[in-house]
């Protein structure tokens, strides 16, 4: 592998442990040195220091105990020997080392590097020796943290990010739980992250992605028999892997193949969520759109997407004819929680078509006794996740992949956990989590978006597992087109709804010859 940028990650995330086991599967059954293996990692971090500061002429190291501060003692004596400055701290008393940690800490001594133990660098000095500094490699906690740092951790990863200056984080940022993503505590937020022989699932959700920054993959040369010891716990997608799971339309195509999706959605006051859904499902490629919403929106939404097909529903009933022609159904934007939304609800959820179900649909599940429903997607944010299963929001952070499980146990079917790595969980395939997106899409209206994407590719045949990790990855990714075009401050989902044929386009193959269907039978 050796892969060296962040769009090449590796497909699978494994939590800390399984990374551990594959540690030791390397040394103890692959025959490789631990030392030796401890100097791959400590040069594959410094060619990234080197890549990202080309000019760096001064580092601070700041070493902590066990593995990941032994890596830190050779960052530091390859910066050493390059000719850099280097402002050495031993965080944890060199006399506590073992291993390959005390044999990295005497490799650097011997070499000159200059190394001095915290409680001999006052706080004032730390803080302005990294100022001064042109980066500041972080080797002070390692994967096996679980909970916030305590002293003195705590208080010199507040300096670190107080002084402003780019961090390289070896491994994991310190203070990070690399299994699941959470920072109970201080945690550093670095520019670049190398991480080694696996990759580990904390750093591609909840917080890890703020807080590692550019992460890159290095497997460090271990055999490939070596990832038989450990399984992974999700695998990685964007949508580079995903959007070659689309399959190329045959040339004699017409509408009534590409699927025709029902979008509900619209109370009074909120007509513009199934606007969004049911354009974004057709700009994903169904073959036909209706959407369903209260009367006063029907005019709105002919206006701003023509193609649609727009019904007004003012009563349970008036959906009843709606649903017998349709291949799926997305329920819940905008749809609300009083006497409308509950009768929708009612009428969709008494039909065996596959659904996507979000927003309010999920806040009228959490008040109802769970349903379990196999070809269903749920697409809930952290609140909503927390309302179902009846717990806190700070919950659902604790572990995002284990609570996408409960979801998926609870109610069945695929359970999409939105939120920085999004998780999508189904029982009888390995876990998604979605690279991508950004700090723009943090706006009203992009959750409908994405329903409509997921319904879209429901009906045009994909299972429901595949619809809702495809679909997530193409939102992402049109997300971040848009994002590059006009920055993230001020996008909306408008916006994203337009990069959805550009990135569809990426999946198109070129058909045989021939003439180009007209799109009507």
């Amino acid at each position: 592998m050796n892969l060296t940028n962040a769009h090449s990650l590796p497909e699978a995330l494994y939590r800390a442990d399984a990374v551990q086991a594959l540690d030791r599967c390397a040394i103890e059954t692959q025959g490789i040195d631990g030392f030796d293996l401890m100097h791959r990692a400590a040069r594959a971090a410094f060619r990234q220091l080197l890549r990202h500061w080309p000019h760096a002429a001064r580092v601070a190291v700041l070493c902590g105990g066990g593995n990941n501060g032994g890596d830190g003692y050779l960052v530091a004596a390859n910066a050493y020997q390059k000719g850099m400055a280097v402002d050495c701290v031993a965080v944890t008393d060199p006399d506590r080392l073992k291993g390959d940690a005390r044999r990295a800490f005497d490799e650097a001594t011997s070499l000159g590097v200059p190394i001095e133990p915290v409680e001999a660098v006052s706080d004032k000095a730390l803080f302005d020796r990294l100022c001064a500094s042109d980066a500041i490699v972080d080797a002070l906690l390692g994967t096996g943290i679980t909970g916030a740092p305590r002293a003195p951790f705590d208080r010199i990863i507040q300096r670190v990010n107080r002084a402003g200056i780019g961090v390289l984080a070896v491994d994991v940022p310190s203070g990070l739980n690399a299994s699941t993503g959470l920072a109970s505590g201080d945690v550093i937020h670095a520019r670049v992250t190398p991480t080694f022989i696996g990759l580990k699932a904390g750093l591609m959700t909840g917080d890890g992605p703020d807080c590692a920054g550019d992460v890159v993959f290095d497997d460090l040369g271990v055999p490939e028999a070596t990832y038989d010891a450990a399984s992974p716990v999700a695998r990685c997608v964007n949508w580079r892997r995903a959007s070659t799971m689309l399959a190329p339309r045959r040339r004699g195509a017409h509408k009534g193949e590409c699927g025709h999706l029902l979008v509900v959605a619209g109370e009074q006051g909120l007509g513009g969520a199934g606007i969004l859904a049911a354009e974004a499902a057709a700009r994903t490629g169904a073959g036909l759109v209706t959407l369903a919403t209260r009367p006063e929106h029907v005019s709105a939404a002919l206006t701003r997407c023509p193609s649609l097909m727009v019904r007004g529903v003012t009563h349970g009933n008036d959906l009843c004819p709606l649903l017998s022609g349709v291949d799926g159904v997305v329920f819940g934007p905008g749809a609300g929680q009083g006497p409308w939304g509950q009768q929708m609800m009612q009428q969709v959820l008494a039909r065996p078509h596959p659904l996507v179900l979000d927003a309010d649909a999920l806040n009228l599940m959490a008040s109802r006794a769970p349903a379990r429903r196999e070809n269903q997607v749920l697409t809930p944010h952290p609140g909503e996740a927390a309302r179902l299963l009846g717990i806190t929001t700070s919950e659902i952070a604790d572990d995002r992949l284990a609570a996408a499980d409960r979801l998926q146990e609870r109610f069945g079917g695929v359970a999409l956990l939105k939120g920085v790595g999004t998780v999508v969980q189904t029982r009888a395939e390995r876990p998604a989590v979605i690279e991508g997106g950004n700090p723009g899409m943090a706006t009203g209206g992009m959750g409908d978006v994405l329903s409509g994407i997921i319904g879209s590719l429901l009906v045009q045949g994909l299972p429901a597992f595949e619809a809702a990790w495809l679909g997530a990855s193409l939102h992402a990714e049109a997300g971040d087109r848009a994002a590059r075009k006009q920055g993230q401050r001020g996008l909306l989902p408008m916006d994203l709804i337009g990069e959805l044929p550009a990135c569809l386009s990426d999946s198109e193959r070129v058909g045989a010859p021939g003439s180009p269907a007209d799109g009507e039978e």
